[in-house]
């Protein structure tokens, strides 16, 4: 060997030292600090290795061979949970319409015992593998307040499994398990699905008999709040059969990335009935990342109560379209104060994203970090004011309820009866008696009032935009309103501002 060959050899083995040095440190993270560096406890998450969306259709075997290599995809990462809880006695476990059909789901032998005897209790559930080492994603009902919990892999494998955090709000926990070679799912962008789009469930419904079950159906709707379930709600809907023992498991999408975790389903029987519920994926990564690397969910809080706009708020505020969140509470000393929000003002946008309604909002604020600057574009006198108000971690709030009606008379008109709030009266109603103010002590419940929202114990801080400084000026105010009308309303109730706007 020459000198010139034993110069290129040398240079060949630098450079594959390089390579081999670049593919090692490439998958893995440093934290820079004083004492040097030391490895991140980020989640590695898996990427897509297949394109499966892509796979070539030609014939009905042909789309038969996609969902297969789908479910053969995806089926080896799920996992079959199990829960054991020790009691002093059996439990039942009602199911209402909204009723959480899958964290009632046990299989206890034997007959009820007597009074005082400790029972263990059984619940089953379903998991995702997510990590190669081992994090799993479920629901924090599959496995709240269990004594034990293990899984049941897709090679039959029985692993003790440890709870790693969980987050009520949402619906979800993290649970661990230490084993390598697991096989973890892509986690796709649940923000790019649209509504018809091919999605399976996997999970195991009704048992361990029937695990890694795969029911397939379409996204029948996005963005669904208000079920009930959680605080913080943004559901994928899907009539993909989805039956108690689901809870936890992955929605898949066509290139078998997970999309959603299965939460639970509208059922008057408990079982299916066509409408089930996922956290999106993107939500579930938010959560499960926080979760791992602090032990707990901390989200922004901006220190406003925000409400949708409805047709007839729009009409009296003189929107152009029904959309954005109108703010009613500014709490004093919050960030929202300190960046000069005010009552009545409307939030279209956030960081240069369209705000739809008060859900959205809400789930923009809580998903960004303590601390970080936000942008706010606002319509205030239907003029356009921008906004950055830097967000403050939120904290747990209690919540007032409102007080009962009663029975007395009525204005027709108005649907709701009126007086000044007197030390009498403000006893009556358990408020603070306070000198101006104007009060609801009743509401006609055939009334439009009703069902707009007012309740008795309501105070009236404005009527048609107009303040309200004593009972006589408020008389002066209603006095002209006549049937049909749309009356404008600034509510303050138990210290919330809330805006209602009906015809009379």
């Amino acid at each position: 060997m020459n000198k010139k060959q034993a110069i290129m050899k040398y240079l060949l083995l630098v450079f594959a030292g390089i390579a081999v040095g670049a593919l090692i440190f490439s998958n893995v993270e440093f934290n820079l600090s004083l004492n040097g560096p030391s490895l991140s406890n980020r989640p590695n998450f898996a990427t897509a290795q297949n394109n499966i969306e892509n796979y070539p259709i030609q014939s009905l075997k042909g789309f038969n061979e996609a969902f297969v290599q789908i479910a053969e995809t995806a089926t080896p990462s799920v996992v079959t949970i199990y829960t054991e809880k020790t009691v002093n006695q059996r439990m039942g476990s009602p199911f209402g319409f909204f009723g959480r059909p899958f964290d009632g789901f046990f299989d206890i032998p034997g007959h009820a015992p007597g009074k005082g005897q400790k029972e263990v209790l059984q619940g089953i559930g379903s998991g995702v593998i997510v990590t190669d080492d081992g994090y799993i994603l479920t629901n924090n009902h599959v496995i709240d307040n269990a004594d034990n919990v293990y899984i049941r892999t897709f090679d039959n494998r029985k692993i003790d499994a440890k709870v790693i955090g969980k987050d009520s709000k949402t619906d979800l926990a993290v649970i661990k398990v230490n084993v390598k070679g697991l096989k973890p799912i892509p986690i796709g962008d649940s923000d790019k699905l649209r509504v018809g789009e091919w999605v399976i469930a996997i999970g195991s419904p009704l048992g361990e008999n029937f695990a890694r079950t795969v029911t397939q159906g379409i996204v029948s709707a996005k963005g669904r709040a208000n079920v009930g379930l959680a605080d913080y709600e943004d559901f994928i809907q899907t009539d993909a059969a989805i039956n108690p023992g689901n809870s936890g498991g992955p929605l898949v999408n066509i290139n078998g990335e997970l999309v959603g975790i299965n939460t639970a389903i509208a059922s008057r029987t408990g079982g299916f009935e066509g409408i089930g519920f996922a956290v999106p994926s993107n939500m579930a990564r938010k959560v499960m990342t926080s979760l791992i690397t602090s032990g707990k969910v901390t989200r922004g809080y901006l220190g406003v109560s925000i409400q949708d706009i409805d047709e007839n708020i729009a009409k009296a505020m003189h929107l152009k379209a029904r959309e954005g969140a109108l703010v009613g509470t500014v709490i004093a000393g919050s960030p929202a104060a300190k960046s000069g929000l005010k009552t009545g003002d409307v939030i279209l946008d956030i960081n240069d994203k369209k705000v739809a309604g008060s859900i959205e909002l809400r789930n923009a604020i809580s998903s960004q970090t303590p601390g970080s600057m936000v942008k706010f574009r606002v319509l205030r006198d239907g003029a356009i004011r921008l906004f950055q108000v830097r967000l403050e971690e939120q904290s747990v709030r209690g919540e007032v309820a409102s007080t009962a009606g009663e029975q007395a008379k009525i204005p027709a008109v108005m649907g709701f009866r009126s007086e000044e709030l007197t030390a009498l009266t403000a006893k009556r109603l358990n408020l603070k008696p306070e000198a101006g103010k104007v009060v609801i002590t009743a509401v006609d419940p055939a009334s439009n009032a009703f069902f707009a929202g007012l309740r008795t114990g309501d105070i009236i801080l404005s009527v048609n935009k107009q303040n309200v400084t004593s009972f006589a000026q408020y008389t002066t105010l209603v006095k002209n309103i006549k049937s049909g009308d749309l009356c404008f309303l600034l509510i303050d109730r138990q210290g919330n501002k809330i805006y209602f706007a009906f015809n009379m």
